[in-house]
């Protein structure tokens, strides 16, 4: 496999749905979760407190509008599937308006199960990823565990210890990465590094391991992003015109979703472009050079 291959085979497959169902989910996002009036929502609210957009059949009402109505929030959230799953199978689909009782037990299961199924959705990744081949036993089991622990009774689950679940996790998603980016000469090590507002344009980031990397709002275009490790990265605002990410190691759909990008930004063929990504951005008067070795410097930050 060369350093810019998919690294995918089509063997794997997730035990569950892990693609939101609005349709089939109480409006679970917009009424456990809390939020706070700012530049991702027109007015705050909180936990357990049902979004006053929610309408009585669990849609949204603003669905079409919500970046124009101010809550873009939204546009960037994904429950990987959490949301029908506790709605239809932990609380056998019915709802906590047909039983008042079920609301706070419904509302505190959600998000541990949510990411159970953020879990679930990087570990059916990595079982795809032919030069991991030597921890996909591992993987395997791994995902049994989450998927049996996303499957218990509302009192089984409230006692899951999740961080302590998602570390062993996370170590062995490093693992299969580590595996995937070894054939990528000098790859860089910038896991949990602070590029925000970083000009990085047209960087080499080949192989980059950018684990819990804070990017908001950093310049991407034209950068190689092929086999980075963009699990947990923060790509807010982020400009990804012409960026290369088609085998980036687990971009999800709501990092993109929360980016800026156009028909030049190359992506994974599981993921689809934002609707509000133009199809093209209008020329920009030429930036500096990127430095020497046409890679960011390390810098210290979060870990993931």
């Amino acid at each position: 496999m060369s350093e810019t291959e998919p690294p995918q085979n089509t063997e794997a497959a997730a035990p569950t749905p892990l693609q939101s169902d609005c349709g089939s989910c109480f409006g679970l996002c917009c009424v456990a979760l809390p939020f706070a009036a700012g530049t991702d929502f027109a007015v705050g609210k909180a936990a357990g407190t049902a979004c006053r957009n929610l309408q009585t059949d669990f849609s949204c009402g603003i669905h079409a509008r919500l970046r124009d109505s101010g809550f873009q929030g939204c546009t960037v959230y994904d429950c990987f599937g959490a949301g029908q799953r506790v709605s239809q199978v932990t609380f056998g689909g019915v709802s906590w308006r047909e039983e008042p009782a079920n609301g706070k037990p419904m509302f505190d299961v959600f998000p541990i199960v949510r990411q159970l199924h953020e879990l679930l959705r990087y570990l059916t990744e990595a079982l795809t990823f032919v030069p991991a081949a030597a921890v996909h036993a591992e993987l395997r089991q791994a995902l049994e565990e989450t998927d049996r622990l996303a499957a218990g009774t509302p009192e089984e689950i409230l006692a899951v210890d999740v961080p302590a679940h998602r570390g062993r996790v996370s170590e062995l998603l490093l693992r299969a990465s580590e595996l995937v980016r070894a054939g990528v000469p000098r790859r860089r090590e910038h896991r949990g590094a602070d590029f925000f507002g970083a000009r990085l344009r047209g960087a080499d980031l080949r192989g980059a391991n950018l684990r819990g990397a804070l990017l908001v709002a950093a310049d991407l275009s034209g950068a190689d992003l092929r086999l980075a490790d963009l699990i947990g990265a923060d790509l807010r605002d982020a400009d990804l015109t012409g960026a290369d990410l088609t085998t980036a190691l687990f971009l999800t759909q709501i990092q993109l979703n929360a980016a800026r990008g156009d028909a030049t930004t190359r992506l994974p063929a599981a993921l689809t472009r934002p609707t509000h990504w133009p199809e093209a951005t209008p020329a920009a008067a030429p930036s500096k050079p990127a430095r020497r070795g046409n890679g960011p410097r390390p810098s210290r930050g979060r870990r993931r």
